[in-house]
């Protein structure tokens, strides 16, 4: 058989640059996603570059560019609209002899590669390159700071207000004012600029003097840009006027959603309104609906971690809670245990608030305050449903969770979160809530404690050799042993910051029968987990310095975010 007739994973296998567990596992994931193998496979980490653009060489006669050696020429983004090249992630990165090379994420995209040529008149060269170098060199090309602060300057010559909040202006003022172009075009730009630089949240914050953009990226926030006072009630009432709020309404708070595309996927953004003494403060939640994790592979557990969950979410009936503060990851990790034990033979229903992503084949409902529709009455729903498995987004109080227990005592699977600070806190967080001991222990099967870590940029990624004594106050021994930490210079690929992605760090409770007499007797937390500990429970800060020490992440940010919840 010759090359090109074999598939992508088929060469990749032969050259020995993928094992076939891994394309097993890439091919799972691209069943459910429907993306591009190649793109999965480098997103998990298994194969290089190098690897996936020989194949393709092989296999379709495609040339690769890298685009980290390549800087592109400023005047070819006026070559073709941005919304085009993100659409079809064809970034232009040389103009030579009438031909242009452009760098695509599916070279094969023949009518992609017709439209570029009839609106250039050019004749069009196709390369391969991975989705992220594409992407990191179309906000190059596109920077949304630069497009924002065009808009601002392109504004200066329009009337707009200068108050704090905007109250002396009347509707029909602040509906003119939306529509003005450099407003529009600097509100895209910001939404844009933090899809671009995968943002989760977007804060535009009134101060006294001008109005400040954040992004938060990886779980941190970081200041982006600041837009001069006198737009401040333009901005704000564009963003509600797309979120569908009422733009009169500038003291009571609001909730609204938006929808829109970008770089070829679907996202959300729920947006919220809050009055502070400065006007509204509004922060836009990104949704990317095509990034939830489905594979347990791919959220963090040490080995012998995933293990015992893989055990415990196939058992047939129990609660499992998931646990941590807000944005630990919980939903996710929810999301993707309900995605395993989605066989398609069983009755899968979900109430949630509000539903993030939605899930193929499982039925999932949403908590609705104004006509009375909450977890509770919710649940009771579910229950008349005939279901197999159910997922309740949080338990907030006493009357949810005395539902949830019972039906995990009838039959059902039951996943669910709890905002405790550990696994262990679970149980008394239950009995706070006024559950019977006996209760609980009939019912909880498993707890996972949660917290994301960012991860060392893969690109910048250099090692060290720490200090002795940062090893001691870590409680790491090194025996003897090279013991090497990472840290990311900065490139960018991070955007200068060292981190790119996050990952997670976990415990996993096991509720054995000794626990349950703990459980019975009453007993504290830290009874619990040194209980849970001594059956063999690795806890998170024991997870979050296997990372470290696997050179994921960093010790500073296993100590900002693990060790602080834990002394």
């Amino acid at each position: 058989m010759k090359l090109k007739d074999k598939k992508l994973g088929e060469i990749l296998v032969a050259r020995g640059a993928l094992t076939e567990e891994d394309l097993n596992k890439a091919l799972v994931e691209q069943k459910q996603t429907k993306a591009f193998l190649g793109q999965i496979l480098l997103k998990r980490g298994v194969i290089k570059k190098r690897d996936l653009a020989d194949a393709l060489q092989d296999q379709l006669g495609l040339p690769y560019v890298d685009l980290s050696e390549v800087t592109v020429p400023s005047e070819l983004g006026q070559l073709l609209p941005e919304s085009f090249v993100r659409t079809h992630r064809a970034v232009p990165f040389k103009l030579e002899d009438g031909t242009l090379s452009v760098a695509m994420t599916d070279p094969l995209n023949l009518t992609a590669i017709e439209s570029m040529r009839l609106v250039t008149g050019l004749h069009v060269q196709p390369f391969f390159a991975p989705e992220e170098d594409v992407q990191l060199a179309t906000n190059q090309l596109f920077d949304g700071r630069t497009a924002a602060y065009k808009a601002i300057e392109d504004s200066n010559g329009t009337h707009h207000d200068d108050s704090s909040d905007g109250n002396g202006l009347t509707v029909p003022d602040l509906e003119r004012m939306v529509e003005d172009a450099p407003v529009v075009r600097l509100v895209d730009s910001i939404v844009h600029g933090a899809i671009a630089d995968a943002a989760s949240d977007i804060h535009v914050e009134p101060t006294e003097r001008d109005v400040r953009v954040r992004y938060r990226v990886d779980g941190v926030l970081y200041e982006m840009m600041q837009i001069p006072k006198r737009l401040q009630s333009a901005v704000i009432s564009r963003i509600k006027i797309m979120a569908g709020m009422n733009i009169a309404e500038r003291r009571l708070p609001q909730d609204g959603r938006i929808s829109m595309s970008a770089d070829g996927r679907e996202f959300d953004l729920r947006v919220s309104t809050l009055l502070t003494i400065f006007g509204e403060k509004v922060v836009m939640r990104i949704l990317d609906k095509s990034s939830v994790l489905l594979q347990l592979e791919d959220l963090g557990f040490l080995p012998e971690q995933q293990s015992l969950v893989e055990k415990l979410i196939t058992r047939p009936y129990g609660m499992i809670l998931a646990t941590g503060p807000t944005g630990s990851g919980k939903t996710t990790t929810l999301y993707t245990a309900l995605n395993r034990v989605n066989r398609g033979d069983n009755n899968i229903v979900t109430i949630e608030d509000p539903v993030e992503y939605q899930l193929p084949g499982i039925n999932q409902s949403q908590v609705r305050e104004a006509a009375n529709i909450t977890f509770a009455r919710g649940l009771r729903a579910i229950l008349r449903q005939d279901p197999d498995v159910i997922m309740v987004g949080e338990i907030r109080d006493r009357e949810t969770a005395d539902i949830a227990i019972h039906a995990a005592l009838t039959g059902h699977l039951v996943f669910s979160s709890l905002h405790t600070n550990d696994a262990a806190s679970a149980l008394p967080r239950l009995l706070d809530m006024g559950i019977e001991p006996f209760l609980i222990a009939s019912s909880v099967i498993g707890v996972i404690g949660q917290r994301l870590v960012r991860e060392v940029c893969r690109e910048c990624k250099v090692t060290y050799r720490p200090d002795p004594e940062v090893l001691e106050d870590l409680g790491i021994s090194d025996q003897g042993k090279d013991v090497r930490f990472a840290r990311g210079e900065g490139c960018q690929s991070c955007g200068g910051r060292g981190y790119r992605g996050r990952t997670g760090v976990f415990e996993v409770l096991r509720v054995t029968d000794p626990i349950k007499r703990l459980v019975l007797a009453k007993k504290s937390s830290l009874e619990i987990r040194e209980q849970a500990v001594s059956e063999g429970m690795i806890l998170m800060k024991e997870c979050g310095l296997r990372k470290v020490l696997a050179g994921t992440t960093s010790p500073e940010e296993v100590l900002r975010v693990v060790y602080i919840e834990e002394e």
